[in-house]
């Protein structure tokens, strides 16, 4: 999509859209039997690496069966043994603020210092995309603010004494928090229950759900016997626990679709 230029800046930079990627790094090796292991060896006189070695002996369903007992029990502790790398493109830096939140993780992050992004992609809200005059609006503000990021980048660069590092770190001020962010998660699968729990409700704010979305789907094709009971958590207590009040649950708007009122 064209979008008018704004200013007289020499060089005519694009609006490049971009859209959500998540890729699976690396997991830990057969992680249910390690699950296992460290759920036996709280019961066991063994230790962990016997127990583990001699999983082939048991069957893939008796191994199933007692980690579906450990959810269900609410004992997860095993289940801190095993983590999920991903590497995730394409979420903007107010989905990445919201996900560092969780602090029970290892998040390494594209640097807006070390890293140029006069050429930075975006993301579109789905409400603005849906609208064709907000959509050019939301299109201009984000070509206007590229422009300036050049202009600012030209006049600064004058000062031929001037570190890059410091260049880019003062630039970034004007950046939007649409602007296209990268970063490498790992978790392990108790944070990531918790990061499913409350990321997958349907308060959470779009950009979050999708990216918890994406993340449980490469999970289950991993991990299918212990992340099926992943969800909103209100799949788990059988209520919505958000706080509703008897206005807001009477309307559709509001409710939670799963468990409209608390208790139900």
């Amino acid at each position: 999509m064209e979008v008018k230029e704004t200013d007289g800046c020499e060089r005519k930079p694009e609006v490049t859209p971009t859209r959500m990627e998540v890729t699976l790094l690396s997991y830990t090796p057969s992680p249910q039997a390690v699950i296992y292991a460290a759920a036996r060896q709280c019961y066991s006189s063994r230790d962990a690496q016997q127990i583990y070695q001699e999983r082939e002996k048991i069957s893939p369903q008796k191994i199933e069966k007692i980690v579906e007992y450990l959810i269900k029990k609410g004992h997860l502790s095993p289940l801190e043994h095993v983590s999920f790398t991903f590497s995730i493109r394409g979420i903007s830096r107010t989905c990445s603020h919201q996900l560092v939140r969780h602090r029970i993780a290892s998040f390494s992050q594209q640097s807006q210092r070390y890293v140029d992004m006069q050429d930075f992609k975006f993301i579109v809200p789905p409400l603005i995309s849906k609208n064709k005059e907000a959509e050019q609006v939301f299109l201009e503000t984000v070509k206007y603010i590229k422009d300036r990021y050049l202009q600012l980048k030209e006049i600064l660069e004058k000062d031929k004494n001037l570190d890059k590092e410091k260049l880019n770190e003062d630039l970034r001020f004007i950046l939007p928090q649409a602007v296209e962010t990268k970063i490498v998660v790992t978790m392990n699968v108790r944070e990531l229950f918790h990061f499913f729990s409350e990321r997958l409700c349907y308060r959470a704010q779009w950009e979050i759900r999708l990216l918890a979305n994406k993340m449980l789907a490469l999970c289950k094709e991993v991990l299918p016997s212990v992340f099926t009971f992943a969800g909103p958590k209100c799949k788990r207590l059988k209520f919505c626990p958000e706080g509703y009040s008897p206005q807001e649950a009477a309307s559709s708007r509001k409710s939670c679709p799963l468990f409209p009122k608390r208790g139900s």
